[in-house]
């Protein structure tokens, strides 16, 4: 796990890559890389990369970065882990011709795999990853997604150039790098807690879409390509058994585990004491000579919106043996963190539960673990969210044939009683144009709602838009492709296309490596999100169960306690926080945030504080702390 970043000279510009200029990208992202740096520019100084390293596979110098094939015509950095290395380079040694200067780096892997097999060696790797190719041969930069995104990339195309970069500070070393919010951007940030790929919030950056990857000519060609898409991979099992399925869960999620435990250093699990982080930890305890490694977040103090899981944690953490590790949050540890937080996430990821994966990470890491495994994926892919038991009924009822015209006269009647802010406004909105309910597993404000609190400029500006735009290429795949055109598969591919790669992963990729640590994530290994996807959706939901074939799948491998327990996501007390200090920071910060700027509606925002709307304030919050820090400065 490392930072990478590096700069391409385009249409024979003048300008000059040099190793100050690399280092200086570099030296914004040492969490990312405590254990070295190194940097590698091209004799003519139209190219360079450079490399943060987290050693985690091969620690000796020969595994450093960035990294050459034999002949010096390849030139790699890379961020992440191929688990399968072993097994390819094998399969290369096997065919012979090839020279090996590490004992067993994957970085070494993936140039030996590309003078193989050129740009379709991605079909070998099983990992997560982001990728930078340098081939002098044909004066070539590609730069690579891994599938489902778990690991981010950024690059900017600039004053004849372009750069890129793990993390988005690093770019914005670059004297000539604009600093401008891009405001389509904070639109849909407004609906999605973040910006869907290929924007970001800074007007000029972008980043990479999962599963993609982009060819980079020195004479300025660029070419994006999804190399990866679910639908291509899935193969039907409508026709196998329960039990079958059931076993196929647990036999690819033995494996995916089994892979993330490949380290050459120590590794650990985040335990909740959910379904998900119990699985990782029962399924990586097995074989092991000694405790694993569990650790645990929670809260000092009682909560109505979230209640601490500690006792199921450590029902698990006693189930397997484990070394068990717990750390008491307070609303004192929030308020420390935030400019930490705000600078660690580049641009806003709207998501409270930053707070306790960076502390949960900080513990692992202060107990002398590298890297951790976690749950992300499987609520997804299983239909685990109580929000998606209500989404799948809203969906289902606005499939009764009604002709749309009368959805358009509910919508008018419902307009005169000054309903338009409501939700299920929004929801027969969308029914009337024939879109999905489901617009995603977080979705902050509504199109009404973003309309009444934008200033009035943007309002005249985004008068004709809606988030809907964002989500069309991903529906517009879904139709092409999808081998059963469920609604819960609409819900799943959705957000393995958003809310996963943008949110949820980003959270743990920007946190996680905050303090160092790496974060691996078994249930989104894409060969067992391929399976998860060919499951039926009458399996998925059978008796309205809540991951009911995964259940089945887990059962007495976890305690049934754990099983069947009614379904809490990892949380924050951010509503009952917003009474204390972190109410009094909040209208602090974004009245100073309206005043200075053009965003939002300042009446509105005051109105949504008096009412108490503590999830709402905080995604308003992590705008205006961010554009304070990345902006106004």
């Amino acid at each position: 796990m490392c930072g990478i970043v590096g700069a391409l000279v385009l249409n024979n510009n003048d300008y000059t890559i040099t190793e100050p200029y690399i280092t200086r990208m570099c030296d914004t992202m040492i969490h990312r890389g405590p254990d070295g740096a190194g940097t590698w520019i091209a004799k003519d100084g139209r190219v360079g990369l450079g490399h943060r390293r987290l050693s985690i596979i091969d620690l000796s110098d020969t595994a450093a970065q960035p990294m050459c094939n034999e002949d010096g015509t390849l030139w790699v950095s890379f961020n992440g882990e191929i688990y399968n290395h072993a097994e390819i380079r094998t399969e290369l040694e096997q065919l012979g011709g090839h020279r090996w200067k590490t004992d067993h780096s994957d970085t070494e892997v993936i140039l030996h795999a590309f003078e193989q097999w050129g740009i379709d060696c991605l079909e070998k790797f099983r990992g997560m990853f982001a990728i930078a190719l340098w081939d002098a041969k044909v004066r070539v930069l590609w730069l690579i997604r891994d599938r489902i995104g778990i690991k981010p990339l950024y690059y900017s195309v600039h004053h004849g150039r372009i750069t890129f970069a793990s993390e988005i500070k690093a770019l914005l070393q670059d004297p000539e790098q604009k600093r401008e919010v891009h405001e389509e951007a904070f639109y849909h940030y407004l609906s999605f807690l973040t910006t869907p790929a290929p924007q970001t919030l800074f007007d000029g950056i972008k980043k990479l879409s999962s599963g993609t990857w982009l060819r980079v000519s020195e004479d300025g060609q660029i070419c994006e390509h999804r190399y990866w898409d679910v639908w291509d991979h899935t193969i039907s099992l409508k026709n196998a058994s329960e039990e079958e399925i059931a076993n196929c869960i647990l036999s690819e999620l033995r494996t995916a585990v089994k892979l993330r435990k490949v380290s050459d250093v120590p590794v650990g699990v985040f335990l909740s004491g959910g379904i998900d982080s119990s699985t990782n930890a029962a399924l990586f305890s097995e074989g092991e000579g000694g405790p694993v490694k569990t650790f645990t977040i929670g809260y000092a103090g009682e909560y109505q919106t979230y209640q601490n899981e500690l006792h199921y944690a450590r029902v698990m953490a006693n189930t397997v043996g484990a070394g068990y590790h717990e750390l008491l949050l307070t609303i004192d540890d929030l308020i420390d963190f935030l400019p930490q937080m705000v600078y660690l996430q580049d641009e806003p990821i709207a998501d409270p539960v930053c707070v306790p994966v960076y502390y949960v990470s900080k513990l692992a890491r202060d107990n002398g673990v590298i890297v951790c495994q976690v749950g992300e994926g499987a609520d997804e892919l299983f239909w685990g969210y109580p929000g998606w038991e209500t989404a799948l009924k809203l969906q289902r009822f606005d499939d009764i044939p009604v002709p749309r015209i009368f959805k358009k006269i509910g919508l008018g009647g419902l307009r005169l009683l000054g309903k338009e802010q409501k939700s299920y406004y929004e929801w027969l909105r969308r029914g009337s144009e024939g879109q999905p309910i489901f617009w995603g597993g977080a979705e902050a404000f509504t199109e009404a709602q973003k309309k009444r609190l934008l200033s009035p400029r943007l309002r005249k500006k985004f008068a004709n838009l809606t988030s809907w735009e964002a989500l069309e290429p991903i529906r517009q795949r879904f139709e092409e492709k999808a081998w059963e055109k469920s609604h819960l598969n609409w819900m799943s591919y959705l957000d393995l296309n958003l809310r996963l790669p943008e949110l949820l992963l980003m959270r743990v990729d920007k946190m996680s490596m905050g303090v160092s640590l790496e974060g691996r994530v078994p249930f989104l290994d894409h060969k067992f999100v391929e399976m998860a996807m060919s499951i039926p959706e009458a399996v998925k939901t059978k008796n309205n169960t809540l991951k009911y074939i995964l259940k089945k799948s887990v059962r007495g491998l976890i305690p049934d306690e754990l099983i069947d327990r009614k379904k809490q996501g990892f949380g924050v007390p951010v509503y009952e926080w917003f009474f204390e200090k972190l109410g009094e920071k909040t209208r602090k910060e974004l009245h100073e945030f309206c005043n200075k700027t053009d965003f939002l509606n300042g009446e509105e925002v005051t109105h949504l504080i008096e009412q108490g709307r503590g999830p709402q304030m905080w995604y308003l919050l992590n705008f205006a702390l961010w554009w304070k820090e990345y902006i106004m400065r």
